[in-house]
């Protein structure tokens, strides 16, 4: 075995078995110990959001971020190439009953990126430049005041550091060029060299530049899709409904969908979409906690509510935009039972016929708007990996921070652009592999801290509620 399947061994037990069962578990944790937060609290991290979006923003400096600029560079990093990818492979793996299964693990998911967001705020420090940072490493050395949380701290650092900060980031700007190429015909280095001379212009301008740029590129880019989608669900809006079946029987019954020859692929319905949703809105990982961490609040439980919203926006708006526009194209264009754009496997796990991935997206687009339908991908693609980029470069940064001081910074941000014109370069299978693989290892530490520090948790939440009674 070489090291590049070992590698791929590694991340398949990790991602589709080890953490579906340690992310649903934390997330049904939480749930239960917080009285179902994402269902009581639903209301108010609606208005905490939409009202805080059309306030004027205090500008962000040493002090933090607004709490929708802080929103807004979560989601920036949880909209990504996966919302085009990962739904799509989802569906084509586990049949349209993954989508189910996506929201189910997103519900769960609400509750646990509350407790994330809340021990952000509870443990964030002012760094040695005196700006406010935060994220796991500090609320997991809280977690075991002891040799041991020290330890714990630098590995989740350092895993999180590699995924996202570099190895990720590579990733995303060779999503970025094949999108590019597949559209325009433009070579991907030039698009890699462009993307890194624009990141790191953003990365110099350190917080509050960072802040400026999610907060303007987050709406635009979510309201381009979604107008963009539902054009396409609008256009099929004949096969909506048994679409949205296709669902729900796939789910519970997904040999009626594609039938016993299907069986093989579909039976994983449950374990593709969980993980694929688990992935996509990041609850869990704790990478978006870096984020949560600095916004100016005047209680940790306010940003909790905020960071809720950012799992619903991520993955029952967009992600489910994006699989109903694969499922009605699909319908539109023939198939129930293994034609039109699904791909199609065989029991060894081929692929027979078919798209998957990125491509799925892109022909359940170029279904109705024809060669633009490439070019709307390539845009999104664009947007939705770029402002990745900077939300990943964030979250590095702070780990950063934590493990070698901010003079370190600069040269942090100096490799991560050439990271990104490295990655564009070409796809390296053993680079895309160890980030997921490091990706799916740092989620080992954030859960532990987060399940030992539910007490604390608890004890956050409840003194808001008092303070509320109180009001």
């Amino acid at each position: 075995m070489d090291f590049n399947q070992l590698v791929l061994t590694v991340n398949g037990f990790l991602a589709d078995k080890l953490l579906v069962f340690a992310l649903v578990g934390v997330g049904l944790w939480f749930s239960l110990n917080l009285g179902f937060i994402q269902v009581r609290g639903f209301g108010e991290a609606w208005k905490r959001t939409f009202g805080g979006m059309f306030k004027k923003s205090d500008k962000a400096g040493a002090d933090g971020m607004s709490s929708f600029q802080a929103l807004a560079t979560a989601i920036a990093a949880q909209v990504g190439t996966g919302n085009l990818a990962g739904a799509a492979t989802a569906i084509a793996v586990g049949g349209p009953g993954a989508i189910f299964w996506m929201w189910v693990s997103a519900f769960l998911g609400m509750a646990t990126i509350y407790a994330e967001a809340l021990m952000a705020q509870k443990y964030k420090q002012v760094g040695d430049d005196g700006t406010v940072t935060g994220g796991p490493a500090y609320y997991i050395r809280a977690a075991f005041p002891n040799g041991f949380g020290k330890v714990l701290a630098v590995i989740f650092s350092v895993l999180i550091t590699l995924a996202l900060g570099f190895m990720g980031n590579a990733v995303q700007s060779n999503s970025i060029g094949d999108a590019f190429k597949t559209a325009f015909g433009i070579n991907p280095v030039i698009i890699g060299i462009i993307v890194a001379v624009i990141a790191l212009f953003v990365f110099m301008g350190g917080i509050g530049r960072i802040a400026s740029l999610t907060e303007k590129i987050v709406p635009i880019m979510a309201a381009f899709y979604i107008v963009g989608s539902l054009v396409v669900i609008i256009v099929n809006g004949k096969f909506l409904l048994p679409a949205i079946q296709s669902i729900f029987v796939g789910a519970f019954n997904p040999s009626a969908v594609f039938g016993g020859a299907f069986g093989y692929v579909v039976s994983k319905a449950l374990s593709k979409g969980v993980a694929r949703g688990l992935f996509s809105n990041e609850a869990g990982m704790g990478s978006t906690p870096h984020a949560h961490a600095v916004a100016k609040v005047d209680h940790p439980a306010e940003q909790g509510f905020v960071a809720m919203m950012g799992v619903f926006i991520d993955t029952f708006v967009i992600l489910s935009l994006t699989a109903l526009v694969i499922l009605t194209s699909h319908l539109a264009a023939g198939g129930a039972t293994g034609g039109g754009l699904l791909a199609v496997y065989d029991k060894a796990g081929n692929i027979v016929s078919g798209f998957t991935g990125t491509a799925l997206t892109q022909a359940g687009f170029s279904q109705v708007f024809g060669k633009f339908g490439e070019i709307f991908i390539a845009i999104c693609m664009f947007f939705f990996a770029f402002s990745t980029i900077i939300g990943w470069y964030f979250f590095g940064e702070a780990n950063i921070k934590y493990m070698f001081g901010s003079k370190a910074v600069k040269v942090y941000a100096v490799l991560v652009a050439l990271c990104i014109i490295g990655g564009s370069a070409q796809k390296v299978d053993l680079i895309w592999n160890m980030s997921d693989c490091f990706n799916s290892a740092m989620v080992i530490p954030n859960v532990i801290a987060l399940v030992a520090l539910t007490s604390m948790v608890k004890k956050v939440h409840k003194e808001y509620e008092q303070k509320r009674k109180n009001k």
